[in-house]
């Protein structure tokens, strides 16, 4: 796949709105802030392909990009406590729309934040998309902003925070240094043939 072919496609802010999946689809999970558009950037070799912001709830719709004859899908984050009811439930419409729309998605990358424990909601993802039976792989980011012996310990609690995830692939990255972007890239080729 060339990366450096990737074009933005469009926006949507609900599920009425979501183009037909009409191609092979990776998707973009993960709690607000937790670098999915760094990923998504690092991925592609782009500065500014995806927004990227400091401030938690930044990507509100479903951004589609297209490299080659692969769609990826950038999701929104989940978990922001500062927005309204009416915003969540949005989020909920469109994130529910999203996976219940007969896309061809041939692998959900689960980001988790490696310096805390999952959250609750990244449980419940993780749970939705194994019951579901979505390929999903879990990339575990930030892990340049631990030290050698934090990152040990982290890697031990992992396994048995992640336990009930089974068999699940793990990759530690860092979107500053770009370790992991090649195991990520790798599993997206394996989905996607």
């Amino acid at each position: 796949m060339n990366y450096n072919n990737v074009k933005y496609e469009a926006s949507y802010g609900t599920s009425k709105q979501l183009i037909a999946s009409d191609l092979p689809e990776i998707a973009f999970s993960g709690r607000s802030n937790v670098g999915k558009s760094s990923l998504i950037n690092k991925i592609f070799n782009r500065k500014n392909l995806a927004r990227v912001s400091s401030m938690p709830g930044k990507t509100t719709t479903v951004n589609f990009f297209r490299a080659d004859n692969v769609r990826f899908s950038d999701l929104p984050g989940y978990g922001y406590a500062k927005r309204s009811d009416a915003e969540k439930k949005r989020w909920a419409d469109l994130m529910e729309g999203y996976f219940q729309s007969k896309r061809n998605i041939r692998l959900v990358v689960q980001l988790v934040d490696m310096r805390h424990a999952p959250s609750a909601d990244d449980i419940t993802m993780i749970e939705f998309m194994k019951s579901a039976g979505y390929p999903f792989i879990i990339v575990l980011t930030k892990c340049d902003k631990l030290g050698k012996s934090e990152r040990e310990k982290r890697r031990e609690e992992i396994k048995s925070e992640l336990a009930f995830a089974g068999d699940c692939k793990t990759i530690e990255f860092s979107a500053d240094t770009g370790e992991g972007c090649d195991e990520v890239k790798t599993a997206i080729e394996e989905a996607v043939r």
